[in-house]
């Protein structure tokens, strides 16, 4: 009998598309910002913040809009990787972020949904689809960690790769908040649960021990990082005490260790709910290119070739 499933099958996509030198693997598209007649303003999460963090990238004379990745539509086939059709039917299509040994998404993250269920904000499961389309078409690409550091848990992707030895996750979130899924939590291969308030110093060194062990444990041909700035003190949907300037030493320590493993790394923005966050990932971005770590000089660790897959971002 013929196997139909379609997460184990290659498909014909136009989500592998060449990317000249001359782009960076910074994945972003205006339609990532989300506006409904003014009401998005009552709406907790800042659907116009990835639009503010490339305008203050442009500000600090980083990029150009020539330097940029488009995104491109995802078909009902390239979904159908991670989702029932069933599911499908509520989703439009998305967008993408490219994996060349490093690759920043600004947007993405969405780390409630699962296959067939959303939740939290998010509209449909990037990070699984992701990871299934690198082991689907990428060379190479056996094992994934994905290291997850948004306040809250996510229970979308756990739900997604429970019992998959080829991905091992890391999560960081705080234990009080949603979703507090006890299912999902099996999944997790390093939990790291943190209490209400939690600061620079017991965060950073968490995340860096326990960072080094996810990767000495199961080494990994690629690392999704969810790097979310709900963990920013005075967040109230994520309940921590993280200062703007620890956040940006957590992307860079995580950048740091990962990339001293020959590893490649793509990163998503996910959740956070203040007007500031732009601004903060932003700074991070900066201080990753001061730094060495992302840029055109940025040496790749990935041994794929130019024709990439790409991440998707969800746009209403």
């Amino acid at each position: 009998m013929h196997n139909l499933d379609p997460c184990n099958r290659p498909h014909t996509s136009q989500l592998y598309q060449h990317v000249p030198e001359t782009r960076w693997p910074i994945v972003y598209s205006p339609r990532y910002n989300i506006t409904f007649m003014g009401l998005e303003k009552l709406h907790p999460f800042d659907a116009g913040k990835w639009g503010k963090v490339i305008s203050f990238l442009k500000e600090e004379k980083l990029l150009s809009d020539s330097m940029l990745v488009e995104a491109r539509e995802a078909s009902d086939e390239d979904l159908l990787v991670v989702h029932t059709r069933r599911y499908l039917n509520e989703l439009k299509a998305g967008k993408l972020a490219v994996e060349r040994g490093w690759a920043i998404n600004v947007g993405g993250g969405f780390h409630h949904c699962s296959s067939d269920r959303g939740g939290g904000f998010c509209a449909y499961a990037d990070i699984t689809l992701t990871i299934k389309f690198l082991f689907e078409r990428v060379e190479g690409i056996a094992k994934a960690t994905i290291v997850d550091l948004d306040a809250h848990q996510g229970n979308g992707h756990e739900r997604d790769f429970m019992g998959d030895k080829r991905v091992y996750i890391m999560d960081v979130y705080n234990r009080h908040i949603y979703p507090g899924d006890r299912f999902a939590k099996q999944a997790i291969r390093r939990k790291v649960e943190l209490e209400w308030g939690t600061e620079d110093d017991e965060y950073l060194g968490k995340v860096e021990r326990n960072l080094e062990k996810a990767l000495q444990e199961h080494p990994p041909d690629v690392v999704v990082y969810n790097a979310g700035t709900d963990v920013l003190e005075g967040d109230r949907l994520g309940g921590l005490s993280i200062s703007p300037q620890g956040i940006v030493k957590r992307d860079e320590l995580v950048f740091r260790v990962v990339r001293a493993h020959q590893v490649p790394i793509l990163m998503v923005t996910s959740g956070g709910y203040q007007k500031r966050t732009a601004r903060i990932i932003a700074d991070s971005i900066l201080n990753l290119y001061a730094l060495g770590f992302i840029g055109p000089e940025s040496p790749s660790v990935s041994a794929q070739n130019s024709d990439t897959p790409l991440l998707l971002q969800e746009v209403p």
